[in-house]
This record gives C-alpha cells, structure tokens and sequence, in this order.
C-alpha cells in the first residue's frame, strides 16, 4: 500500500504543488500523459470559446471545454474559463443579427455557461479589448458613459451569473508597453470602482517577452500593481533561435513575473514541441524530454 501511494504522490506532483501561485497551462482536445507532473490550473485552450462552442446558432459543443474541466474538478486544479466576450472567434452568425437579438445571444451564451458548469474558480470575462473589441460591442452599451460601457455590461452580467468565480480581464500587449498598461488601467478602475473585477490578465506571449527586459516587466508590473488587484500571467509563452535561447529567455522574464507580490499565478499556453499556437514555444519533446527551459524552470520553481 506504501508504495501505491508513493506512485500516485509522484505522478500528482505538479511543479507548483504547495507553493501560493499556480503554474498552469491549457488543454484542448485530449490531456497530455503528463499534464498532470507539471501543472495544477487549466484554461481550455480553445474549447470555451464562443466560436467553438456554439458554431451554430441552436446548439451547444462543450466537448473540448469539458476535457479541461473535468480533469482539472478531478485532479483538484483550479479552472479558468476562457472567454466569454471577445472579438476573435466569435461565432459566425452573431453578425447578421439586430442589435437587441444580439444582446439576447451573448445573454443566452453566458447562462449557457452558467449552466453548464457548476463550478469555475476564474474567468477570462472580456478579452483583448484594446486589440480585438467584440465587434457586437455597440448592442451590449458601447462606449456609453464611461467610454467603456460594453465591459461594464459583460462584467455586470458575469458577476450576476458566477458569484463564487473571481472575474478577470485579459490582455496582451500589456507587459512590455507602459502607455497600453495605462489605457488598460482606465477599464479596470471603472470596474473595480463598480466592484465588477477581482483580476487582471496579462498574456504575456513571446511577441511581447521575448526581448524584453526584467526591469521593464517589473515596472509594468508596479504600473498594474498599484490598482491593488491581483495579476494573472495569463499566456505565458517564449522562443527563440535555439533551445538555449529560449531558456536564457525564461530565466530573463520569468522571475520578474513570478516573484511580483501582486502576481497570483502564471498559465503557459501550451508545452509540448510541435503542438503549441507558435512554433518554437514548446519546452517537453513529445516524446517526453524536457528542453532547458523546462529544466531551469522547474528548479527555480522548487527554489522559490
């Protein structure tokens, strides 16, 4: 029996188990033999989104959503749901719809959600909304009052929708650049004045960290940590022009992420070589061979 449990210690063992952050990462069809070694949070990689999930209008596909949820409700991960407004991805037919139907859909999507899953620890509310805006923006307020009313609609909604779960916004283009930090600053203190936002996202991909400095990302950091929320590395990803390059990048801007006391948890997208969004971002082979990056990673994790 000693030995049993041995085994299933060792296997359950994610890098950040016992630590205050999570390190997670995202499923998408099918969970990965080893998901489980590595992290304790998921985000489904594409399956929550809205174009995925209701491709047509009268019906529901929660198959690929229903993967990270159910490994993470069994595994004892945290879940984030991602997304539920944003102007990628969107399902085709939204468009030719009226304003007020518009209005009906994204209210029926959001309770579809609400009943689907009985229980989501976060969620990625709106996203990109300073790259990628919901292009049905104008039917949920526009602008508005606030210059941002669409957000404080969505948001409004999901608190109504979701009471337990810790509402985030998300973003790239956030880390490496003080002036958007800004902008994105303006959002989250409408909604944090209207108690609507418990987090704030940031992407974090290899576009954004990989040349950037330490002490720019911990400036921006500051920047964003001064609205007294709790951050989110949301998809944290980095290449580079060999497998040493990409692991002198981890330990360049990794630890500015990590150790900021406002950051809560990073979530990788993606880690196994050949099946992540951007090529070169993996850092386990797949044939299970972790790459320097993973290597160094997971010893600063166990260090810090």
């Amino acid at each position: 029996m000693t030995i049993l449990v041995l085994i299933a210690l060792s296997f359950s063992a994610a890098i950040a188990q016992g630590k205050s952050k999570f390190l997670g990462n995202v499923i998408g069809g099918s969970v990965p033999a080893n998901f489980g070694n590595y992290w304790n949070q998921v985000t489904p990689e594409n399956g929550g989104k809205w174009g995925s999930v209701q491709n047509s209008q009268n019906s529901f596909n929660w198959g690929e959503a229903d993967v990270a949820y159910n490994w993470a409700k069994s595994n004892g991960a945290i879940f984030k749901y991602h997304t539920l407004v944003w102007g990628s991805q969107e399902p085709g037919w939204i468009g030719s719809l009226s304003n007020d139907a518009k209005k009906t859909a994204v209210t029926a999507w959001i309770n579809a959600i609400k009943a689907h899953f009985s229980s989501i620890d976060l969620i990625d509310v709106v996203n990109e909304a300073l790259h990628a805006p919901a292009s049905y923006r104008e039917a949920l307020g526009g602008s508005g009052s606030t210059g941002w009313d669409w957000i404080v609609w969505a948001f409004t909604q999901a608190r109504s929708a979701f009471p337990s779960a810790k509402l985030l916004i998300n973003e790239y283009g956030i880390i490496n650049d003080s002036n958007e930090a800004r902008q994105y600053l303006e959002i989250i203190n409408i909604l944090k004045s209207r108690n609507l936002i418990d987090g704030i996202g940031i992407q974090c991909h290899q576009f954004n960290v990989n040349s950037l400095s330490a002490a720019s990302a911990k400036s921006v950091l500051d920047q964003l940590g001064a609205a007294g929320l709790p951050i989110y590395s949301s998809e944290f990803d980095a290449n580079g022009n060999s497998e040493a390059d990409q692991a002198t990048i981890y330990q360049r801007i990794f630890p500015p992420i990590w150790e900021h006391s406002s950051v809560k948890g990073v979530t990788l997208w993606g880690y196994i070589t050949g099946t992540t969004w951007k090529d070169g971002t993996g850092i386990v082979e797949q044939n299970g061979n972790e790459r320097q990056a993973m290597t160094w990673l997971k010893q600063y994790i166990a260090s810090h």
